[in-house]
């Protein structure tokens, strides 16, 4: 599997909250609506940085942190985020976010900046900054992993296989 796409950075420790703020819970339950309010109150105009299809978010260290809020990797892939790159993800986010065939990549992420242009190939476990042009390793995804991402996900992979094949 590989992805290309243009990086949008940030820090480390970002919270679901910060994904997605929980003000909006219960008061939006459109998806699409939802996905527009994606990090405001880090950066209020976020949401009109992202090129769909196109946008890779870099990120730092323990990304997704704090509630298991569903909503929180809905809102990046709803948004058209292709794929979040981070030092680490909490084990909730990381989990639902392969759960709705969000790709997840860990690697070392500092020598990757705002608006870097990168190539992901899952195949060979590599990061390429083509703007810087260097390459960084990734932390292996399972195949099993690598098929639900291609099924879009946990469900989808059970409604068009019948069964989880691990």
């Amino acid at each position: 599997m590989n992805i290309k796409g243009k990086t949008i950075k940030i820090g480390d420790n970002i919270n679901t909250d910060f994904i997605i703020s929980g003000r909006y819970k219960f008061s939006i339950t459109d998806i699409k609506e939802l996905a527009k309010h994606i990090m405001e109150d880090i950066d209020p105009d976020f949401y009109n940085k992202i090129i769909p299809g196109e946008s890779i978010l870099a990120a730092g260290k323990n990304f997704g942190m704090g509630s298991s809020r569903e909503q929180a990797p809905l809102v990046i892939k709803e948004s058209g985020i292709r794929a979040v790159l981070a030092k680490s993800f909490a084990r909730i986010f990381f989990r639902n976010s392969f759960n709705i065939g969000l790709l997840l990549v860990e690697t070392d992420t500092d020598k990757i900046g705002q608006g870097d242009i990168i190539e992901l190939d899952l195949n060979r476990g590599k990061v390429w900054n083509v703007t810087k042009n260097i390459y960084l390793n990734i932390k292996p995804l399972p195949g099993f992993m690598q098929e639900l991402l291609k099924e879009g996900g946990i469900v989808n992979y059970i409604k068009k296989h019948g069964e989880l094949k691990i």
